[in-house]
């Protein structure tokens, strides 16, 4: 025993003498040895790297992370513009997955599944009844382009569940979720995310809105968590003069480099807003701030989110990978928009929303205060920006609450007005389809009446939300809309949700009358 304990002071020592002359690469693989070597239990090697890798990276900033394989090719997904699918939107409605709609030209499609069918078995795994979450079913649906995946459908009418066999196919991931025509010259576009086609859409979108009268242009980034830097500077582009500057980046080790507007040809003209709220960030800001700062178009709504911070990607052989933080983005006026963190990843950066909330910001504009340090001004009017935290709009455009109480969040929360939609949808499409033939017939002529507010309450109770009159009242008119919405997406497209329900949006009616008021738009923009 004395001679195995003099032993192991002996190693130990030797280690301790080796780790002082050790560098901090050094260091961690050899304490990755130690543990590999000598812990009293099995180890899993890869799970202790990774762990290593992620609480490096909370040491830096709130953006710098790492993703295992499964995680990274989840991230990389929805900005890469396909995946190989079956080419449906679901909703799930009482753990069935409900089709909302088959994309057209897609494998659904080709093989007759129908809006309103579900789906309640794919390749002999039974996805309805079993709470699975909706991403163990995704995977279920998706797969490689060619393979086959057999469902079972239940669908209205129909005594038996009707099989289909699906050949999967790409799918294109759409990030224009509305164009329409707002007002006979305005267009209006809302972006969803910044990915790989995003620029060809919003291309295509104001080619189809030009030919409809456009002559203004409201652009929607609300809620938008951003994307490829490369596809803000592109959709900038199309709205600034060649070789003006959109962005710059630096870092300690990422010299000044300049992004500037692509050579373009046709270039839209008319007036600009964009609309944008306290979840914009990102590409959404890189857009925002570039329009800003070159005078060219007025952003209304509520600050951004402030994420200036630049992310390079770093795979690694077995899929994972470190999106590194290597540089700062600035906007043409020098702003950096990046709001405040102390190193490392922090809950009170996280918590910084709820903070705005409570000053009172999303209600009052005189809340926010910025240091004369962070002033900047714009290239061409010579306009006052500031820097520090998000960009802050021309036009401040508090939250709407009037609507809010807490029975209309109980029937939010417990699915009950999503529901009530899909089931309404479901047992009288045909009869809506007969009766209101187009888009615009429906939005423009039918009406959610008391019978079908009414069962909403009685869905309500079903699912044990209490009944409250007063606060039924007080959100009766907005409830009346986002069920019609809902009932307009289900019925036709994506974006006639967003026809409906931007009524109930303060900011696009700013937007709309900032348009139509010569005066004020000039004024605010500094001509």
């Amino acid at each position: 025993m004395k001679k195995l304990i003099v032993s192991l002071i002996a190693i130990t020592s030797a280690f301790y003498m080796m780790a002082l002359t050790f560098s901090p690469n050094q260091k961690l693989r050899y304490a990755e040895g130690i543990i590999e070597s000598y812990y009293v239990d099995t180890v899993d090697t890869n799970k202790i790297v990774d762990e290593a890798i992620i609480a490096m990276l909370k040491t830096l900033d709130p953006h710098s992370s790492y993703s295992s394989p499964e995680e990274t090719k989840e991230l990389t997904e929805p900005l890469e513009g396909n995946f190989s699918g079956i080419g449906i939107q679901f909703n799930m409605l009482n753990d069935t997955l409900y089709v909302i709609e088959t994309i057209s030209g897609g494998p659904s499609e080709r093989v007759g599944i129908r809006a309103g069918d579900r789906i309640i078995m794919a390749n002999d795994t039974i996805i309805a009844g079993v709470k699975m979450k909706n991403n163990d079913i995704i995977k279920k649906l998706r797969g490689p382009k060619g393979s086959i995946v057999n469902v079972s459908v239940v669908r209205r009418g129909e005594a038996q569940p009707i099989e289909f066999s699906i050949t999967r196919d790409n799918i294109p991931l759409f990030s224009v979720d509305a164009a329409y025509m707002a007002t006979p010259t305005i267009g209006y576009i809302r972006i969803a995310r910044f990915a790989k086609d995003t620029f060809q859409e919003v291309a295509e979108a104001m080619d189809k809105l030009s030919d409809q009268g456009m002559k203004d242009l409201i652009i929607d980034v609300e809620n938008n968590g951003g994307g490829y830097m490369g596809t803000a500077i592109e959709i900038s582009s199309l709205f600034l003069n060649n070789n003006e500057l959109i962005v710059y980046t630096q870092g300690d080790k990422s010299p000044y480099h300049e992004f500037r507007t692509l050579p373009i040809k046709n270039k839209f003209s008319g007036k600009v807003v964009i609309m944008a709220n306290q979840y914009s960030a990102s590409a959404s800001e890189i857009l925002a701030g570039a329009m800003q700062d070159n005078d060219r178009g007025l952003v209304v709504g509520r600050r951004t989110f402030g994420k200036g911070l630049v992310q390079r990607p770093f795979p690694f052989p077995d899929g994972s990978m470190i999106r590194l933080t290597v540089s700062r983005y600035y906007t043409p006026s020098g702003r950096s928009i990046q709001r405040p963190y102390e190193k490392g990843e922090s809950e009170d950066y996280y918590d910084d929303m709820r903070r705005r909330y409570d000053s009172g910001e999303f209600s009052s504009a005189d809340s926010i205060h910025f240091a004369d340090s962070l002033m900047h001004t714009t290239l061409r009017n010579h306009r006052k920006v500031y820097g520090g935290g998000g960009i802050m709009p021309d036009l401040f455009v508090p939250i709407d609450t009037a609507f809010y109480s807490d029975y209309y969040r109980d029937l939010v929360a417990k699915g009950a007005i999503n529901q009530h939609a899909i089931d309404y949808v479901d047992k009288n499409r045909k009869q809506l389809l007969k009766e209101y033939k187009s888009e615009t017939a429906f939005i423009n002529n039918f009406i959610v009446d008391d019978d079908l507010m009414n069962s909403l309450v009685q869905q309500g109770e079903k699912l044990g939300v209490k009944y409250n009159e007063e606060q039924f009242l007080t959100s009766k008119e907005y409830i009346r809309t986002i069920i019609k919405a809902l009932l307009a997406r289900d019925l036709f497209l994506s974006s006639s949700y967003y026809r409906v329900a931007n009524s109930l949006n303060p900011t696009y009616h700013e937007a709309i009358k900032l348009i139509n008021d010569n005066n004020r738009y000039n004024t605010l923009l500094g001509n």
